[in-house]
């Protein structure tokens, strides 16, 4: 697999970002932090659109940048997909035209994403005809990245595409993205202040603050660790990638099976998102997450997990801690609890316990 290499330094009145990264030239790398973290402006550095003196850049074997050889390469001459927080899309042309005018970017012999390909993806087809004034904003977000698709990229460049979106149509786009994230093999650099968008995203996470990395690594393993803190507060918790094992179709509810355990957990409206044998991300929070010495034998909670206690952390809150569960020798479970919970059950690293996850919490 190949790698993004950045070396990046950009100086303005009052805020440097200094950042060095080293990502996976494939799936979605997000780029995680509060406003004004720099975020956005590392994503436009590599786009070429601002200028990283004495800067380094190379994507996937080609160096697109490298002041030290005085190689540069200008953003028109970069094959990079751009999607902007607005969707910026032409207002005299219809859908259609401005998914072509991607396309028209490209030479034919260097085209190897298909107008049928990026419009099917995203899910456009009956919206060909029409105009960007008549459409929702869900709507000409998903337009944006069909005509960034058409550009046939080596890279993509998501710049809080949902940001402007209220809830509903927010909800709409998610889906479109994560089937770009199963099927799409252009490597994603995702910018995001919204942790529900990386735990449904992201395979890896560079946690950003004040432009500089304050951590990195794959996903489910940033999200688990507690001395990162990258997800404060009531968000917090771990993600699991898995398979569907089993389905109840009386009670609506399938069992998906990741390294070291199990988790039952509700069907969506769309069954087949939860076809048997099919590969599923499942989003737990800490806060959803109880802990008890011995397994219970009549409780409501569906899924109880044998683990070991690996580390136990502060909460955020004064009461709260944030306890890290082992499940076998992969899988990491962060459960939120109350310092008075730690003491009264005696927990300490090494302990055997018991996780309790409700079915009904939980996502997938």
């Amino acid at each position: 697999m190949g790698q993004i290499l950045a070396r990046l330094k950009v100086d303005y009145p009052g805020f440097r970002l200094d950042v060095d990264l080293d990502l996976p030239a494939h799936g979605v790398s997000a780029l995680f932090g509060p406003s004004g973290c720099g975020k956005t402006t590392c994503l436009r550095a590599v786009a070429g659109l601002e200028r990283a003196p004495g800067g380094y850049l190379q994507i996937d074997g080609d160096v697109w940048q490298d002041d030290a050889q005085n190689r540069f390469l200008p953003t028109y001459q970069r094959p990079v997909g751009y999607v902007f927080q607005e969707a910026s899309l032409f207002p005299h042309l219809s859908v259609r035209g401005n998914v072509e005018y991607g396309m028209k970017r490209v030479p034919r012999s260097q085209r190897r994403v298909s107008l049928t390909q990026a419009v099917d993806l995203l899910g456009i087809g009956h919206l060909m005809d029409r105009k960007p004034d008549t459409l929702s904003g869900g709507e000409r977000q998903r337009v944006a990245m069909a005509r960034a698709l058409a550009t046939s990229p080596r890279l993509l460049l998501l710049d809080e595409p949902l940001a402007a979106l209220d809830t509903q149509r927010k909800s709409e786009v998610l889906p479109y993205l994560e089937r770009l994230h199963r099927e799409l093999r252009t490597p994603v650099l995702y910018v995001t202040h919204a942790i529900d968008e990386v735990m449904r995203l992201a395979d890896t996470l560079v946690v950003l603050d004040r432009g500089r990395v304050v951590a990195a690594g794959p996903v489910a393993d940033m999200l688990a660790r507690p001395d990162v803190q990258a997800v404060p507060g009531e968000d917090a918790g771990s993600v699991f990638e898995g398979t569907v094992q089993e389905r109840d179709e009386r009670w609506h509810l399938a069992r998906v099976v990741f390294p070291g355990g199990a988790l039952w957990l509700p069907m969506p409206e769309l069954a087949n998102d939860m076809a048997i044998g099919r590969a599923v991300r499942v989003r737990v929070l800490a806060r959803d997450v109880s802990i008890a010495r011995e397994s219970a034998a009549a409780t409501s909670i569906q899924n109880l997990l044998p683990c070991v206690v690996d580390s136990i952390a502060p909460g955020g809150h004064p009461s709260q801690a944030l306890v890290r569960l082992m499940l076998g020798a992969e899988s990491a479970l962060l459960a939120r609890v109350t310092h008075r919970a730690v003491d009264a059950l005696g927990l300490a690293p090494g302990q055997t316990v018991w996780a309790q996850v409700k079915a009904a919490a939980l996502v997938g």
